[in-house]
């Protein structure tokens, strides 16, 4: 018998390993998550469909990028409403996708949505080969901080997900992403995504002409630290526009010494990532995604906004008459939305308070 379970053992933990690419099976992972592979083949775009620059680049360099600008960009009209458009569509990408988050199915099936999606909106998938990422959208999950390469294991009942989504339309990149309960999810994971997305909105809510970048960290930083999380220094928020990433790169931690200051015209945006524990990281072995490096869970939430004579109009978020139409919706049903993704940029979960309080919040 002994002999038996010995086998069984040996035979689990070979399969398992069998699921990691060569490089990464002696690799020392900081939590339980694992990826599972073989990748699928890279989806293919349509060549009518407008591509950036890096789209076809061996290395997925952007050439435009590599251009350093000496100042923040300011947006003309037409500009302005070119980002109003793929914005929009890179909302409905992301409501479209956090529609079918469910315990079983494989974040390469989310990819898979994710990828058609964006094609029916004559669209590029901004991740696509960007730096030789190899999919359409970012799928992090529980210890994963961001750049989760979309694979074929299955959610599974408890896991938060962030998607994280850009699309790239008439030339012009719409940036954004949120965090998701799969099923049913334990309290300190609930509070957690409740609180990332209230750090960010009250940071955008600052938002305006004449704001130092800075105070974004410090806002954030107010709303976190009380609850003993940490903040995630390695990655920024980003300008955005023609390029996908481009000045100005604002911290999100605060007491920083960060210069410059808002003004009419720039787009931006703002993507705090919060740990449970340890602001420190590290990277699989596949060039892109980023853990925690104590293996406990973090969450994100991204918006793209552009800075307003009055102060910022959040051009990610899905217009306000559509907002109230959806929550009239529910209350008429009565229906319950604990424990499942909700497709607005907010995370339902199994209980209520904070949680409830944050999804519900409106930032104008």
């Amino acid at each position: 018998m002994l002999h038996d379970i010995v086998n069984i053992a040996a035979k689990a933990e070979e399969e398992k390993l069998s699921t990691l690419p060569p490089n990464m099976v002696n690799y020392q992972f900081t939590g339980p998550l694992r990826p599972v592979y073989p990748l699928s083949p890279k989806r293919l775009v349509p060549p009518h469909i407008a591509r950036p620059d890096y789209a076809d680049h061996p290395q997925g360099m952007s050439a435009c990028e590599m251009v350093r600008e000496k100042s923040v960009k300011i947006l003309n009209k037409e500009e302005i409403e070119a980002m109003r458009t793929v914005c929009r569509l890179a909302r409905e990408v992301l409501d479209l996708v956090a529609s079918h988050i469910r315990p079983g199915i494989t974040t390469d099936e989310l990819d898979a949505i994710c990828h058609q999606a964006c094609i029916d909106r004559d669209s590029y998938p901004s991740p696509l080969n960007y730096g030789r990422f190899p999919k359409s959208i970012c799928t992090s999950v529980n210890e994963v901080i961001c750049h989760g390469i979309p694979d074929q294991r299955p959610l599974v009942e408890g896991d938060i997900i962030n998607l994280d989504v850009t699309l790239f339309h008439k030339g012009f990149h719409g940036d954004l992403n949120a965090t998701y309960p799969v099923g049913k999810i334990d309290q300190e994971s609930a509070d957690l995504i409740a609180y990332t997305k209230k750090a960010m909105d009250e940071a955008i809510a600052m938002c305006k002409p004449g704001l130092a970048y800075r105070e974004v960290g410090n806002k954030i930083e107010e709303v976190v630290k009380p609850m003993g999380y940490s903040i995630v220094r390695r990655y920024t928020a980003h300008g955005i526009h023609q390029l996908f990433h481009t000045a100005p790169h604002i911290v999100h931690y605060g007491g920083s010494k960060m210069a410059g200051r808002m003004e009419v015209g720039q787009v931006f945006t703002i993507e705090p990532m919060i740990n449970l524990g340890t602001a420190n990281l590290d990277h699989w072995k596949d060039d892109w995604t980023a853990v925690t490096l104590d293996g406990r869970r973090s969450a994100q939430f991204e918006e793209t906004i552009l800075i307003t004579e009055t102060g910022a109009e959040i051009l990610t978020r899905p217009p306000a008459s559509t907002a109230s139409k959806k929550k009239k919706k529910k209350k008429a049903n009565g229906s319950s939305t604990a424990g499942n993704s909700t497709p607005d940029g907010g995370a339902s979960t199994p209980v209520n308070g904070v949680a409830e309080l944050v999804i519900n919040d409106k930032v104008e």
